[in-house]
């Protein structure tokens, strides 16, 4: 279900926030649907469950997620799907671009190349 990239820069935290991100807007998970147990997600992945717990937290404090005490982690039923394909989209970009640096593409050559694809969108 959660799938983690142990040798990317990103954070495994940030990684798992965006696995819920994406799935929430490919419809994969629902509102009121429960997360994992933080500890059995983190014995599944082979991380420590604190790093389970920030992912949590995060998304949480974004409103994508509530915890009931005793019961878990469950899908905001409030989540906007706009919204996800938002961040799912900045996440995706921010991977790209740090491919990029490593890759030793310009700055300027990303900026005309983002430029581009706007201006072609807004002649449609």
């Amino acid at each position: 279900m959660f799938s983690i990239d142990y040798h990317s820069r990103q954070p495994i935290y940030e990684q798992l926030y965006d696995n819920v991100i994406r799935m929430v807007s490919l419809g994969i998970l629902k509102p009121d649907e429960q997360l994992p147990p933080v500890r059995q997600l983190a014995i599944e992945l082979g991380i420590n469950p604190n790093t389970v717990s920030k992912a949590y937290k995060n998304l949480e404090n974004d409103g994508m997620i509530y915890s009931v005490v005793g019961k878990g982690s469950f899908i905001s039923g409030k989540t906007d799907i706009t919204e996800c394909k938002k961040q799912e989209i900045t996440a995706r970009m921010t991977e790209a671009a740090q491919e990029a640096v490593k890759l030793g593409i310009e700055q300027q050559q990303i900026v005309e190349l983002i430029d581009m694809v706007y201006k072609g969108v807004k002649k449609s």
